[in-house]
């Protein structure tokens, strides 16, 4: 059968310009200093301190499973892969991410190139490279970082079935998709975004062949774990991500889009974000033409950012959760009109640069005076020195229990007290972690509570407790977190909880 038309020669007919100056540059030396931003992201991912967020998937890695509390098993199994390499330590967390960074950076251009000519694709590699979204998310592990490049390879499959037309691409398309849902939820937005391409005119064929519903099979197959796991659980994971996705509060309605749009302003980086923006308006007045391009970028763009915008009236949007929007804006910045480039290109990429150099400058060094409440770097700071801390306080106790998933995390990584760190809380029922009942019975403990939550402790499985006093966690003399100290003794049935996974040695 007919197969819809390819798309590689949609350089001409969109109109864009290579600038060969830059082109040429980016072309003679883009390897060497793509080469060196990975080697500057794996020093600046081996020293900034390791977030509770990370340090609570480093624990996922320690009990692998088919899916979690919170996320699907992707990033559990990156950072178990991680530190299998490079050790138990910040870096074997993090070891994969700038090299998935460096991967998307090729997956991108490949994708330029297919979708519109290769100075597209050079610019859309420059443009993520120098935005913080790249910068940051290349010395973080989180599971955006498996996504972005998993939702990447998949752009880069349609990319390539446009260019050639040919079905295989499906497949392809179909794996990336299942590793993508495998990596984060949000990825279940890529069906969606194809469809959303293939009805639009001389696409809808596809749905006619058999290679669009075998890549869909391809995704739902390396899927299927997950969902088992979740079926098996009471769907707890996704109750937990999608319970609010129609909440209307228009109260803060306008705070919360402000909020989303600033965040995206600041994790491409103001110019950036006005060059992708630019290319998407173009990509828009494109759509009616002939060539699938225009519609296959907007079909990767607008969807999930419509999506995340009805999310941000009802609650507040994360910075770093519509990341997956950009590959494909950034793409569409080549269809900018020649003044945008001129004025946003080259400017957008030494202000990014600039700015992600003092991000990686404050995260290893510290060097921003900014007040704590303000400062990552103080926020992340003095775990290892509280952990030490409690875990020489005298006379010892019996167990240390917490019920912030992060503390317990990041103090079990930094300074073991195993084996009596003890984190509390209904969460810990569905990992497969050693039960604390047994350590928690028989005798009191103390419970870690962080003063900002207000409330008290939840009294269930606990026989009795009582505040003992005010713990603080400092880093170079700023406070960066205050507890609260309870003496508890559990009770005959103890809360749920897990024993904190040791580290391999400690």
């Amino acid at each position: 059968m007919p197969v819809p038309e390819a798309g590689a020669a949609g350089a001409a007919a969109a109109g864009v310009a290579a600038d060969p100056a830059w082109v040429g540059f980016l072309r003679r030396h883009g390897l060497w200093l793509l080469l060196a931003a990975t080697a500057l992201r794996l020093l600046v991912a081996a020293v900034a301190p390791l977030s509770p967020d990370e340090a609570y998937y480093w624990v996922w890695s320690r009990a692998l499973a088919p899916g979690y509390f919170d996320h699907p098993p992707m990033v559990a199994l990156w950072i178990r892969c991680g530190t299998w390499v490079a050790g138990q330590s910040a870096f074997g967390i993090r070891l994969l991410g700038p090299f998935a960074t460096l991967a998307g950076t090729f997956l991108i251009r490949a994708a330029g190139r297919d979708l519109i000519d290769d100075a597209a694709g050079l610019m859309a590699a420059a443009v993520l490279n120098a935005s913080l979204l790249f910068g940051a998310g290349a010395i973080t592990m989180t599971p955006d970082t498996p996504l972005l490049l998993f939702w990447t390879a998949t752009l880069a499959a349609f990319a390539r079935l446009v260019a050639t037309g040919r079905a295989r691409w499906w497949l392809v398309a179909g794996v990336s998709c299942g590793l993508g849902m495998d990596s984060k939820y949000t990825a279940a937005l890529l069906p969606l975004c194809a469809l959303a391409w293939l009805v639009s005119p001389r696409q809808w064929r596809w749905l006619r062949h058999p290679a669009p519903w075998a890549g869909g099979a391809l995704a739902l197959l390396l899927f299927a774990p997950t969902l088992g796991w979740n079926a098996a659980h009471h769907w707890v994971s996704f109750v937990k991500q999608g319970g609010r996705t129609l909440d209307f509060v228009p109260a803060r309605a306008a705070r919360y889009v402000s909020e989303l749009v600033l965040g995206q302003i600041g994790l491409m980086t103001p110019l950036l974000f006005g060059l992708c923006l630019a290319g998407l308006v173009a990509a828009a007045r494109a759509a009616r033409g002939p060539k699938p391009t225009p519609r296959l970028l907007l079909a990767f763009t607008v969807l999930p950012g419509l999506v995340f915008l009805q999310h941000a009236l009802g609650d507040r949007v994360q910075a770093n959760w519509p990341a997956v929007i950009w590959p494909g804006a950034a793409l569409a910045a080549a269809l900018a009109a020649p003044a945008w480039r001129r004025a946003l290109f080259v400017p957008g990429l030494w202000l990014g640069i600039g700015i992600t150099a003092l991000v990686y400058a404050h995260a290893t060094l510290d060097i921003l005076p900014l007040p704590a409440r303000m400062d990552p770097v103080t926020r992340l700071g003095g775990y290892r020195e509280l952990a030490r801390h409690l875990r020489d306080l005298r006379p010892a106790p019996r167990f240390l229990a917490t019920d912030s998933y992060g503390a317990a995390a990041l103090l079990d990584f930094l300074a073991p007290t195993c084996p009596n760190l003890i984190a509390v809380g209904p969460r810990w029922r569905y990992f497969a972690l050693p039960a604390g009942a047994a350590r928690l019975s028989g005798g009191s403990g103390l419970l870690l509570r962080d003063t900002r939550r207000h409330n008290p402790p939840d009294r269930e499985g606990w026989q009795s407790l009582a505040p003992v006093g005010v713990i603080d966690r400092t880093w170079h003399g700023e406070v960066s977190g205050r507890y609260r100290l309870w003496r508890v003794t559990a009770g005959a049935v103890p809360p749920v909880s897990a024993v904190m996974p040791c580290r391999p040695g400690s």
